[in-house]
C-alpha cells in the first residue's frame, strides 16, 4: 500500500522540496516506493514554469518569493492551505499526465462529497476545482505539477481557512484574484480533519 505522511507544524517551502527532490531522484533510480505528503508551508510565493521570465521580484511584502520547476504560473501558500505532494510513478503505473490530473480532481470531488460539498471542474480557466458561492465559482483547489524520468511530483494546494489578502498581490495561477477564495470565505460548513481522512482513504483507493 502507499505510504501517506502527515507532516506537522508549518514547514518551510525550502526544506520540503529539497526532501521531495532527493526523494525522486531515488524513486527514478531505485523504484523506491511511492508516497503522498499531506502538508502545510510557511508563507511562500511560488513561481512555476510558465511565469514571464522578466518577473525577477524576490519578495513581496516580505514574504520570500521561489522559481520552482512545476508548471503553471505565480501562486501563494501559507497556513490554513492543505498542500498534498503525491510522488507517483507514472511509468510504472502506465498513465499518462492528462489522465493523472483528472484522476487528483476525482478523488477531490469524491472526497468533498462525502461533506456535502460540491466541486466543479472548469477547464477553459484551468485545472483544479471549484465551489459555488453567490451564483459564482470561486477556486479553491489548485494543481501544478512537474514530470521527470517517468515520475511525477509537485502536485494540489487546497484552500481551507488561509489568508487571501495575499492572493491580491498576484494574479495567481493567471487567474484575477477576485475568482479565488476559501471554504471559511464562502462560508461552507466542514470539518477539516474529516476531510483530511476522506482525501487519504481515496487517495488509497486509487493508488494502493
Amino acid at each position: 500500500m502507499i505510504e501517506i505522511k502527515q507532516l506537522k507544524g508549518q514547514k518551510k517551502y525550502q526544506e520540503v522540496i529539497k526532501l521531495m527532490n532527493k526523494h525522486v531522484q531515488e524513486m527514478s533510480e531505485n523504484v523506491k516506493k511511492e508516497e503522498i505528503w499531506f502538508l502545510e508551508h510557511q508563507n511562500v510565493f511560488t513561481a512555476g514554469s510558465s511565469t514571464p521570465k522578466e518577473f525577477k521580484i524576490d519578495k513581496i511584502n516580505n514574504i520570500p518569493v521561489i522559481k520552482v520547476n512545476r508548471g503553471g504560473k505565480i501562486t501563494f501558500h501559507g497556513p490554513g492551505q492543505l498542500v498534498i505532494y503525491p510522488l507517483i510513478n507514472l511509468k510504472k503505473r502506465k498513465k499518462n499526465i492528462i489522465d493523472y490530473i483528472n484522476t487528483l480532481e476525482d478523488i477531490c470531488i469524491k472526497a468533498f462529497k462525502r461533506s456535502n460539498i460540491k466541486l466543479y471542474r472548469k477547464k477553459e480557466k484551468n485545472r483544479g476545482l471549484w465551489v459555488e458561492n453567490s451564483n459564482e465559482l470561486k477556486k479553491i483547489i489548485f494543481i501544478g505539477l512537474r514530470y521527470s524520468k517517468g515520475i511525477i511530483y509537485h502536485g494540489l494546494s487546497i484552500n481551507f481557512n488561509l489568508d487571501l489578502d495575499n492572493f491580491q498581490k498576484i494574479d495567481p495561477c493567471g487567474l484575477n484574484s477576485k475568482d479565488i477564495s476559501s471554504l471559511k470565505k464562502t462560508k461552507i460548513n466542514y470539518n477539516k480533519r474529516k476531510i483530511y481522512q476522506d482525501l487519504k482513504e481515496e487517495f488509497i483507493k486509487v493508488f494502493y
